[in-house]
């Protein structure tokens, strides 16, 4: 099933955080507004914000409330997404130019600001303490799991509880509040709020193993960018993990890896993404996916059988099985 098809039944309610997530990033200034809008219109899955209102809908859904929290969580991400790219040095994202790229990193990294500024502006309207503690706490988590990435860039002995300790605070937690938040805007119970965090958190587990194995298995017509990104900015990453824990693999690809490095990525990197591709690690990686979206669905087990619950279910099955 595609996501469209999934997002279709509350498209209404989607567009109305559109419309919500462009209004709050208007300003006077014209180079921040046109940058803001530039990554705004690039467009993207807006998971985030569908978490929360399908989280809300556990509880006494009002759209006026819930957008306090849809719109500031994917502003968040789409801040990180800027500040991203800036790191990475990425000429494009989602097929279009970065704002990097566009501007420069000095403009670049002042919209991610501003971006950041926004959402933590809009969600004071709201009174509960626990949205802004849950909140503020994924912000310090989200910059730990970045400045990890960093450090860990071309370090070959990292172990599996490294890269998934990493990819909780980058990705997971985000997605993991997004259920949560929605939840408790909507006055739903501790417990329910609780469940859909770990349904959550398990999708967004699943949901950056099948980004990794994208930009290993993917091409740029599919993931919008060249694949082997990852490796070339020295970003080891799941399947790599578990290819250099091969015995006879580990020393080519130890090679292939000081290779690149030295290179600073501005070389050619297909012989070691085909390396990866025939590697265990590419079928070890589909198999986490799968163990982390089989948990996210467990996790809703004992939820009132709504067809939020069900939309939930159809989202974490798409997100095992995407390819874009």
């Amino acid at each position: 099933m595609r996501l469209l098809d999934i997002y279709a039944k509350f498209q209404k309610d989607i567009s109305f955080i559109e419309k919500e997530l462009e209004r709050s990033i208007d300003v006077e200034h014209p180079i921040l507004r046109e940058a803001s809008l530039h990554l705004l219109k690039a467009g993207g899955k807006r998971i985030r914000p569908v978490f929360v209102l399908l989280g809300a809908k556990f509880g006494n859904y009002d759209l006026e409330r819930v957008k306090h929290v849809a719109v500031p969580l994917e502003l968040i991400h789409m801040a990180s997404l800027v500040h991203d790219d800036v790191i990475d040095d990425a000429q494009t994202r989602r097929g279009q130019l970065t704002v990097r790229s566009k501007w420069d990193n000095r403009i670049a990294m002042y919209t991610g600001d501003y971006i950041f500024a926004k959402a933590l502006t809009i969600v004071t309207r709201l009174s509960e303490p626990s949205i802004h503690q849950i909140m503020s706490k994924a912000l310090v988590e989200m910059s730990i799991g970045e400045m990890e990435q960093i450090r860990m860039f071309f370090h070959t002995e990292q172990t599996v509880r490294d890269y998934l300790l990493r990819i909780k605070r980058k990705t997971a937690l985000l997605l993991a509040i997004s259920c949560q938040l929605g939840a408790i805007a909507a006055q739903a119970s501790e417990k329910t709020a609780k469940q859909l965090f770990n349904f959550g958190y398990n999708v967004g587990m699943a949901f950056q193993v099948r980004d990794d194995l994208l930009d290993i298995c993917g091409t740029e017509k599919e993931i919008g960018k060249p694949p082997g990104s990852d490796i070339k900015q020295g970003n080891i990453t799941i399947p790599v993990i578990f290819a250099l824990q091969n015995p006879a693999l580990r020393p080519v690809l130890l090679r292939e890896l000081e290779r690149i490095e030295a290179s600073d990525g501005q070389t050619d990197v297909t012989d070691f993404l085909n390396m990866i591709r025939a590697s265990e690690g590419v079928t070890r990686a589909e198999a986490m996916v799968s163990h982390y979206i089989n948990k996210a669905i467990r996790s809703l087990e004992g939820l009132p059988d709504i067809q939020a619950k069900r939309d939930l279910i159809n989202i974490a099955h798409f997100v095992g099985n995407r390819s874009y």
